[in-house]
C-alpha cells in the first residue's frame, strides 16, 4: 500500500431558542430512550440528536463524530461543557448501532450537512458553535460553507478539506481520484465481514494512543453498517471543499495531529494543513502533539482547553 494511502486511511477511518426534547421515540444503540436520555424532537432519516445541558445555556454547541463513531466519542467534552452550554451530539444513521434509514445508499456527509442546517433552523438555535471530528469535520465545513448564516463558529478536528489529495499525485482532483475511490469502496463494501472488521479495528487502534479508551470506538465500529461506512468513506475521498472554504464566515479553528507515519515531520504536516486551508486564510491552525487521531481521547484536558478558548 502506498504511504500516502496508508496515511489517508488512518486519517479518516474513525474512522461527527431551546430545542424541543423527546424522551421517547428512536432509541440509539445504548438504549438511550430507556435510560431517559433526552433527544431532540427532530425528524430526519439522516441522524438523530442527543441533547445535554441547562435549560438556559450561555450558548449551543453541536458535536459531530467521525466515520463509524457515536456521540460517546464526545462524552468527556460533554461533561466539561454541559454545565454552561446546551450540547447537541449528532448520531449519524448507520453508525454505531443506529439503523441506516436514509443513509442506506449514496452519499452521507452532504445530506447530513443539509439536514443539520434544517435542524438549526427548526430548533431555533442562534448561530451555534459546530465541532466536527474527522468525517464530522467534513460535515462541519460543508455546513459552514453552504449555510454560513447558520454557524457561529467552526472547529475542525483532524481533517483536511480534500482527503483525496492523499490518494493521488500532486495536483490530484476529485475526478482524478474517483477511480481509486471506487476501488476502495468496492473492496470495503464487498469484503467479508470478519475481514472488514479486522482491518477497521487495526486502523482504530492506530488512531487512539490511549489503549484503555479504545473499547468504545471499537464497539461503535462493530455496530456500524458496513455499506453505510463504505459509501461515506468513498464520499470523503472525492469531496474537495477547498473551493468552498472562502464562503465560510464563521471564525474557524483547526486542530490536528502529526500523521501516523514516521517519515512525516511536524514541519511537513504543518505545511500540508497550511496549504489545505489556504483558501480560508483566517483559520487558526493548531497542532496537538502526543496524540493520535482521536484528540478528545488521547489529550482530553488539552482538547477541552482548546474548545473552551474557541467558545469564549
Amino acid at each position: 500500500m502506498k504511504p500516502h494511502l496508508t496515511i489517508a486511511l488512518a486519517a479518516a477511518l474513525s474512522v461527527w431558542g431551546l430545542p424541543a426534547l423527546a424522551q421517547e421515540g428512536r432509541a440509539d444503540h445504548d438504549g438511550a430512550a430507556a435510560h431517559g436520555h433526552a433527544h431532540a424532537g427532530f425528524e430526519s432519516g439522516r441522524f438523530h440528536v442527543r441533547v445535554d445541558g441547562p435549560e438556559h445555556p450561555v450558548g449551543h454547541v453541536i458535536l459531530i463524530p467521525g466515520l463509524s463513531s457515536s456521540p460517546h466519542a464526545f462524552d468527556l467534552l460533554t461533561e466539561e461543557l454541559k454545565g454552561r452550554y446546551r450540547v447537541h451530539r449528532i448520531h449519524v444513521q448507520g453508525f454505531a448501532g443506529a439503523p441506516p434509514e436514509d443513509n442506506a445508499t449514496g452519499p452521507v456527509s452532504a445530506p447530513v450537512a443539509e439536514d443539520l442546517a434544517r435542524y438549526i433552523a427548526e430548533q431555533g438555535l442562534n448561530k451555534p458553535a459546530v465541532i466536527g471530528h474527522s468525517m464530522g469535520g467534513t460535515i462541519g465545513m460543508m455546513l459552514a460553507a453552504r449555510h454560513p448564516e447558520r454557524v457561529g463558529r467552526l472547529m475542525v478536528v483532524d481533517m483536511i478539506p480534500f482527503m483525496g489529495a492523499m490518494f493521488g499525485a500532486p495536483g490530484a482532483t476529485a475526478e482524478s481520484v474517483a477511480p481509486m475511490a471506487d476501488q476502495i469502496y468496492t473492496a470495503m463494501s464487498a469484503s467479508p465481514r470478519e475481514q472488514y472488521q479486522q482491518q477497521a479495528e487495526a486502523q482504530i487502534a492506530a488512531m487512539i494512543n490511549t489503549e484503555s479508551l479504545r473499547a468504545g470506538p471499537l464497539e461503535d465500529s462493530r455496530k456500524s453498517d458496513q455499506q453505510v461506512s463504505s459509501s461515506a468513506y468513498r464520499e470523503l475521498i472525492v469531496t474537495d471543499l477547498r473551493p468552498e472554504l472562502g464562503r465560510i464566515t464563521a471564525p474557524t479553528t483547526v486542530l490536528y495531529v502529526r500523521f501516523n507515519d514516521p517519515r512525516m515531520t511536524n514541519d511537513m504536516v504543518d505545511g500540508i494543513y497550511r496549504a489545505s486551508f489556504a483558501t480560508l486564510p483566517g483559520a487558526t491552525l493548531t497542532r496537538i502533539d502526543d496524540s493520535a487521531h482521536f484528540i478528545m481521547l488521547d489529550q482530553p484536558e488539552r482538547f477541552a482547553a482548546e474548545v473552551n478558548a474557541f467558545l469564549e
